[in-house]
């Protein structure tokens, strides 16, 4: 498909820059490049050119690229224009392509939409390109150049493929079981892949909190009665004062959090108010919120003062938590041993003492979290939906006591939920969203 309207924006980052690229993609690309760079370039080659306006004007010297369609990201012809990064010189360049008729200024994710539109990449894909744009840890950018490069898409594809043929090997019996050249009975052999596709699909749906860790952050959550040391410790871990620490108990009364980067991997670190009875108004909300925080926490880390320890409440059962005794320093050699023996970790933060050593565990929980490196897992909710959809449609289709005829259409109604996916099904109403995600000129 290619579009009626050419569109430009700038594809480089923030400026002022070095180098600020420009993008045009459609049918007017050729004309703007022609015109804009004194006559057309050679294909895939970067060629310095001095570019000017229609009316003979310089605008800047800098290089042209043109990628002719279909062989190019978005499927229509596409030129790049390399240009000194000063504000002054691309609004004017963007201001002066933009004036050409048939042009007009790209909305986010529209290039990326063109290229999905004439069949470059699917949905999984363009999902996957959104996240290396936002990458900010080397997992999320390993996951999503996995993703990108097809992994997930090929393993949606293969099951909804695995489908059709099953509906159609199931519909050749219903109607041609008379025929000679059709098998005797393939039910046995399509219902048994039936059932192992619906473990495959569960275990690949059990991987999305995997996904989640990379994507979103392996929570952590400092939990303690009030002076225990989780706010000296939440800046330790930070390496800055981001919560204030004194010695008067209710100090902290909202959360607090940090994000940080343990072994390639987001961290998000959160400091609560201090777990008591009977405190005040404000400093309650600040407990019920640290308590509710803990209950969606991948990892707690239970501070107790060693020197003096305080019970802080009942706390959740369900989460893997760390005890962690503090405050070392205040006590002698004997009673110092005696206590970091009573917990999985001691520390002190003023000497050090412990803190390298807690934080390489959480490092170490976090990446357990996110499984194995070469996993294909769901990157989207959405995918986790359609595909729990899918299996809903799977199961009723293994169902020994339906009718042969019902079962088809329910393999047909899987498949459907897999294409969906990855575009291959209509999900018209899905792509103002997704693309909507996207920075301008992408």
């Amino acid at each position: 498909m290619i579009s009626g309207d050419s569109i430009v924006a700038l594809s480089s980052g923030r400026l002022p820059a070095g180098i600020a690229v420009l993008r045009i993609s459609g049918l007017r690309t050729r004309f703007v490049v022609e015109t804009i760079a004194g006559g057309m370039v050679k294909e895939r080659t970067a060629v310095l050119r001095k570019l000017r306006a229609p009316d003979g004007t310089v605008l800047d010297t800098g290089l042209v690229v043109f990628f002719p369609g279909p062989a190019s990201f978005t499927g229509e012809d596409v030129a790049e224009f390399h240009i000194h990064g000063g504000r002054a010189v691309v609004a004017r360049m963007l201001e002066t392509i933009a004036g050409f008729d048939g042009v007009r200024h790209a909305e986010p994710g529209e290039f990326t939409r063109r290229a999905f539109l004439n069949g470059k990449v699917d949905l999984v894909e363009t999902e996957a390109l959104a996240d290396l744009i936002n990458a900010e840890t080397e997992a999320q950018r390993r996951f999503a150049v996995q993703n990108a490069e097809g992994a997930q898409s090929e393993l949606y594809l293969g099951w909804r493929r695995r489908l059709i043929h099953a509906r159609a090997m199931i519909e050749a019996e219903i109607d041609f079981a008379d025929e000679d050249d059709v098998p005797g009975s393939v039910s046995d052999t399509v219902w048994s892949d039936v059932r192992s596709m619906i473990l495959e699909i569960d275990r690949h749906i059990a991987g999305f909190h995997a996904a989640e860790v990379i994507r979103d952050g392996f929570e952590v959550v400092i939990l303690g009665a009030p002076n225990a040391g989780k706010s000296s410790l939440f800046n330790a871990l930070a390496r800055r004062d981001a919560a204030i620490v004194t010695d008067e108990p209710g100090t902290t009364r909202d959360l607090l959090e940090v994000v940080l980067d343990l072994q390639g991997l987001r961290v998000r670190l959160t400091d609560t108010a201090g777990l008591r009875e009977a405190p005040g108004k404000i400093e309650a909300i600040g407990i019920e919120k640290a308590r509710a925080k803990a209950g969606r926490a991948d990892l707690l880390l239970l501070l107790e003062d060693a020197a003096d320890p305080r019970d802080a409440g009942s706390l959740p059962v369900a989460i893997p938590a760390l005890r962690v005794g503090t405050k070392l320093d205040l006590l002698d050699g004997g009673a110092a041993y005696d206590a970091a023996r009573r917990y999985e970790f001691g520390i002190s933060v003023v000497e050090g003492t412990g803190v390298d050593g807690l934080l390489a565990e959480i490092g170490h929980r976090a990446t357990q979290a996110a499984g194995g490196a070469g996993d294909v897992l769901p990157s989207r909710l959405r995918h986790v939906e359609l595909l729990g959809a899918a299996n809903r449609h799977l199961h009723r289709a293994a169902d020994d006591g339906t009718p042969q005829e019902l079962r088809a259409e329910e393999l047909r109604l899987a498949a459907d939920r897999l294409g969906r996916i990855v575009g291959a099904v209509d999900v018209e109403d899905l792509l103002d969203v997704i693309f909507s995600q996207f920075c301008i000129g992408k």
